[in-house]
């Protein structure tokens, strides 16, 4: 089995812009009503927080067979999180111009994180 030369994760750009949009999500759910805080607030957090965590771990698993499972599951939490922006305009806490500029940066996480997915794929 072939070993990745391993680098620390948080070099990679896909982690790097992955942290940058859970910390704007962060910032965003303070806007959300109180009464959310344990229910669509919570759980945007943590589908949010859940891309780069589970970028990291399969970074630290030192394959490359590893690293595509986690960035598999890292893209279904992206897509999680996107259906959660969805859902507070759609409970609007959030206006359309607001989602617009999220969805920009999720379209950039994940085109990130395809194209590392794609990489990965081709040293399986």
């Amino acid at each position: 089995m072939e070993e990745i030369k391993h680098k620390d994760f948080r070099d990679l750009t896909v982690w790097q812009e992955s942290r940058k949009f859970s910390n704007a999500i962060f910032q965003l759910i303070k806007t959300f009503p109180a009464e959310e805080k344990f229910r669509l607030a919570d759980q945007i957090i943590r589908s949010s927080r859940s891309v780069n965590a589970n970028i990291a771990e399969g970074h630290g698993r030192f394959t490359y067979k590893d690293q595509l499972h986690f960035c598999i599951q890292a893209r279904g939490s992206l897509s999680e999180t996107l259906n959660h922006l969805t859902q507070a305009v759609d409970c609007i806490y959030l206006s359309q111009e607001t989602f617009n500029e999220y969805y920009l940066q999720y379209k950039k996480v994940e085109q990130l994180l395809n194209g590392y997915i794609t990489f990965l794929r081709s040293k399986t």
